[in-house]
C-alpha cells in the first residue's frame, strides 16, 4: 500500500508539471533552443524556457567504478548495459551541473554542486563568471535534497555564504534532516537565517513550483519551470545515469532512503516524461543535461537536445 500510494502521488505531481499531447504538438521543438545568449565557455550551456534564459553550469564529475563500495546499482549486467549504450563498463560517470534561470530581477540557481567535496573539480564559481553573473546577484537558490554535491556549495571553505543575497528553499523534511545532522551543523548554522522551508507542490520563484519525488530523501523535489507554452522540470536525483536509471528504472538504487518508492518514483517520471515530450532537466546526466526520454523496446532512452 505505502508503493502504490507513492506511486499515485507521483503520478499526480507529474501530471500537473506535464504538458498534454496536443500542447507539444502546437509547439516545435525548435522554438526551445531559439535566441539562447552566447557563453564563450565549455562549462555553460546557455538556452530558453520560453521568455526565460537558462544555464547548464558545470561543477564537477564523478566516476563510479563498476562494482565498487560507491556505485549504487549492484545489478550483475551493469557492465553489459553500459557497453550496449556505448559508455565505458568500468565505471559509471556522472556529471555535477546546476542550472541558473534569470526570470526578470531574479536570478535563481537550482542546486549548488558539490563545493569541492566528493573529488569534484567545484567549477560552479567559475561557471558562473562565464555566464555573466557573480554570486551577490543571485537571488534565490532552489534546494532539490539534501545530499553533499547538490547542498556542498552553499558556502565557501571558509564557512561563509557562498550567495549572501540568496533566499535559501528547501523543502521542510530535507530542512528538517539537515538540523539533525552534526556533520553539517556548521554549514546549517551559516544558511539558516537565509533558509526558507516551504511543503510539497509550493509555489517557490514566479515561474517555477516545487514538484515532490519521493524516495530518494524525505523531501525530494523537482522543479517545474514554466514560461509561456513552454516548460522544464529539473528532477534532481530522481534519476542518476542517462543509461541505467533511464534504461532500467526498476534497478534498486541504494542511495534512496526507500529503494521501492524510488523505482515507483522514476518508473512514473519516465512514462509520464515519454508519454507527452516532456522537456527535462538532469543534474547528473551528460553536460549540458536538457533534453527528453523516448520509449525503448526495454526502459527507455535519453534523448539530448543538440
Amino acid at each position: 500500500m505505502k508503493l502504490i500510494t507513492a506511486g499515485a502521488v507521483a503520478a499526480l505531481m507529474l501530471a500537473a508539471a506535464a504538458c498534454t499531447p496536443a500542447e507539444n504538438a502546437k509547439r516545435p521543438e525548435a522554438k526551445a533552443e531559439a535566441a539562447a545568449p552566447a557563453v564563450a565557455s565549455p562549462d555553460v550551456h546557455p538556452f530558453r524556457i520560453g521568455a526565460l534564459e537558462a544555464f547548464s553550469l558545470k561543477d564537477g564529475d564523478l566516476a563510479l567504478p563498476v562494482g565498487g563500495a560507491d556505485i549504487p546499482w549492484k545489478d550483475a549486467s551493469i557492465a553489459t548495459v553500459l557497453t550496449a549504450a556505448g559508455q565505458p563498463a568500468d565505471a559509471v560517470h556522472l556529471s555535477i551541473q546546476p542550472l541558473l534561470i534569470r526570470d526578470a530581477d531574479r536570478l535563481v540557481l537550482i542546486d549548488t554542486g558539490a563545493g569541492g567535496a566528493m573529488g569534484t573539480a567545484s567549477k560552479l564559481q567559475a561557471s558562473l563568471t562565464a555566464a555573466g553573473v557573480t554570486p551577490e546577484q543571485i537571488t534565490d537558490i532552489l534546494i532539490s535534497h539534501d545530499h553533499d554535491d547538490h547542498i556542498g556549495g552553499l558556502v565557501t571553505q571558509t564557512g561563509a555564504l557562498a550567495f549572501p543575497n540568496a533566499t535559501v528553499h528547501i523543502a521542510a523534511a530535507d530542512w528538517e534532516h539537515m538540523k539533525a545532522n552534526p556533520a553539517i551543523a556548521a554549514l546549517v548554522a551559516a544558511i539558516t537565517p537565509k533558509a526558507q522551508p516551504f511543503a510539497p507542490g509550493s509555489v517557490v520563484a514566479p515561474n517555477i513550483t516545487a514538484v515532490p519525488l519521493a524516495g530518494h530523501t524525505a523531501g525530494h523535489t523537482g522543479y517545474e519551470i514554466v514560461s509561456g507554452a513552454d516548460r522544464l522540470l529539473y528532477f534532481g536525483d530522481a534519476l542518476h545515469s542517462s543509461v541505467l536509471s533511464v534504461g532500467h528504472p526498476e534497478w534498486t538504487n541504494a542511495w534512496d532512503i526507500d529503494g521501492g518508492i524510488g523505482a515507483a518514483t522514476r518508473k512514473s517520471l519516465l512514462e509520464r516524461a515519454a508519454g507527452q515530450n516532456l522537456r527535462l532537466y538532469g543534474g547528473h546526466f551528460p553536460f549540458p543535461g536538457v533534453g527528453h526520454v523516448q520509449k525503448a523496446v526495454e526502459g527507455y532512452v535519453w534523448v539530448p537536445e543538440t
